[in-house]
Parts: C-alpha cells; structure tokens; sequence
C-alpha cells in the first residue's frame, strides 16, 4: 500500500516543526516569539513539495492541485498540535503551556487544549494562506493558465 504524498508531506512538515522547536529549547530561544513564527516555512516547504510532485506527474488541473496542497498543509496543522499535546504533557502539562504562553498570544492562565485549540484556528489559517499563495505561483505551470493560451 502506497501512502499518498499528501500524508507524506504533511509528515515532513511536523517533523520539521519538531526538530525546529526542539533546536530552539535546547538553544534557549523557546521564549522569543518571533522565531516561532518562521514554523511556517515547514508549511511552505511540505505544501510546495506536493505541488512540485502533482507537477512532475502531470497532474495540472488547479482545484485538484488546491485541495491536495490544501490537504498537506492541514495534515501537517492538525499533527503538529497533537504533537504539541503530547509533549505538553510530557513537559508538565499547564505549568508548561503557562511559561509559553507569557511569551506568545495568552494573557491569563490558559489550558492546554485552549492553548491548543487557539493555535489549531491559527494554524489552519495560515494552512489556506500558504496554499493560496502557492497556488498564486504555481498558477503560470498549468495547462489552465491563459498567460500562455494564443487567441
């Protein structure tokens, strides 16, 4: 059984969050929220990557291409917050999400899974951001395209 590469991908981009978060709480740097920002060029990469393969197998259709971008970028969201969960609670559970969120979008005394889910709305925005814009520049590959049609 092959794996569709949306699943693939969408692996790709958790594990480069991952790796990306981790480096940055061995480093200290856990704390500066503007490097957690750059997370979504894992998002870009993965999404871009399954563009580039529909390309290369000569799946040109653009919805198609849309939702199957649109498919990894969410596969990579959804997993990283349940990878977020899990380590949360390995790490201390609220007391651990509380040092986070000193930093980032939360005042108060958030949960977990407020945490989590506030970050899901986040994430799933900037999942049809990335792909719209890549679909923006994948749009001149297309046999659909009209810049290349002659009248």
């Amino acid at each position: 059984m092959k794996i569709p590469k949306e699943l693939v991908n969408g692996f790709i981009i958790v594990v480069g969050i991952g790796i990306y978060f981790l480096i940055m709480e061995l480093l200290g740097l856990a704390d500066i929220y503007l490097l957690r920002l750059f997370n979504v060029l894992f998002i870009f990469y993965g999404t871009h990557k399954t563009l580039e393969e529909n390309f290369a197998q000569g799946k040109r259709i653009l919805v198609s291409n849309s939702v199957s971008a649109l498919f990894t970028a969410l596969t990579g969201v959804f997993l990283s917050i349940i990878a977020l969960i899990i380590y949360s609670y390995s790490r201390g559970g609220n007391a651990y999400i509380a040092s986070l969120s000193r930093t980032f979008l939360f005042g108060g005394d958030p949960s977990i899974m407020s945490y989590s889910i506030s970050l899901l709305f986040e994430g799933i925005v900037s999942a049809v951001i990335v792909t719209f814009m890549l679909m923006l520049y994948w749009d001149t590959r297309y046999t659909t395209d009209k810049h290349n049609t002659k009248s």
